[in-house]
C-alpha cells in the first residue's frame, strides 16, 4: 500500500512518547503500510552529530540563539535526508519531536522570540507539516523521574519551572490547532493510550 502520513509524537521528557511511537509502528505495518519512525535532534548522521552537542551537560554554556539555530539545522537535514524521500515514496513517517518542540521548549521554556523561531524553522522544514500530532501528558514531575532515573542530559537537567512552561505550551499549541492535535492522557496504561491513538489515526488510513 502506498499512503503518505506524517505522524509527529510530542511532549515533555518521560512522557511515553517513544513506547507508543514503536507500538503505533507495528500495528502500522501490520495493515501493510511501509513505515518510517524516526526522532529529533538525530535521525541521520548529521543530526546525531548536532544531538550530541545539543544535549551534552558540559556545554551549560550554550546560548539560546544557538540552540534555536542548532535545533533548525537538525530539523533541515532530518526534513531533506529522512522525511520528504520517505513521504515522496508513499511511506508513514512517525517522528519523536518536530517543530512544535522547538516552540515549546525555546519560545515558551527558554522566552525566545516566536518569530525568529517560526522564520528560520519555516525555512528548515521546506514548510512540511505534520498530517497529525500526539502530546502525551503527564505530570512534569512524573515525566522528569521518568526520563532521569540513570542520567539527565542538558535538557533534563533544567528546573522544574522550566518544563512546566514547556508542558503549559504544548497545552497551548494544541488549544489553537484542535483540527492538528489529540491530546492524550499519558498517566493512563501503555494498552489505553495505543487504543486511544490508533482509534484516532483510524481515519487517516
Amino acid at each position: 500500500m502506498k499512503k503518505s502520513l506524517f505522524i509527529t509524537f510530542e511532549g515533555i521528557e518521560g512522557s511515553g512518547k517513544s513506547t507508543q511511537i514503536a507500538l503505533l509502528a507495528e500495528y502500522i505495518k501490520a495493515r501493510g503500510y511501509e513505515v518510517t519512525v524516526t526522532c529529533e535532534p538525530g535521525g541521520t548522521t548529521v543530526g546525531e552529530a548536532i544531538r550530541r552537542i545539543l544535549l551534552n551537560p558540559e556545554f551549560a554554556e550554550m546560548d539560546y540563539h544557538t540552540e534555536v539555530l542548532l535545533y533548525a539545522a537538525d530539523r533541515a537535514q532530518h526534513v531533506a535526508e529522512l522525511i520528504m524521500p520517505a513521504l515522496n515514496k508513499g511511506n508513514i513517517v512517525i517522528s519523536d519531536r518536530y517543530i512544535d518542540s522547538s516552540i515549546a521548549y525555546q519560545h515558551f521554556g527558554r522566552g525566545m522570540p516566536l518569530d525568529l523561531i517560526m522564520d528560520v524553522n519555516d525555512r528548515a522544514t521546506q514548510g512540511l507539516k505534520p498530517n497529525i500530532t500526539f502530546l502525551l501528558v503527564v505530570p512534569t514531575e512524573l515525566g522528569l523521574s521518568r526520563a532521569t532515573q540513570v542520567k539527565a542530559d542538558r535538557i533534563e537537567q533544567e528546573s522544574i519551572e522550566f518544563h512546566t512552561r514547556v508542558e503549559a505550551g504544548f497545552q497551548e499549541l494544541a488549544a489553537k490547532e484542535p483540527g492538528r492535535w489529540l491530546v492524550v492522557d499519558g498517566t493512563r496504561s501503555v494498552d489505553e493510550i495505543h487504543q486511544v491513538v490508533v482509534e484516532a489515526l483510524e481515519p487517516f488510513l
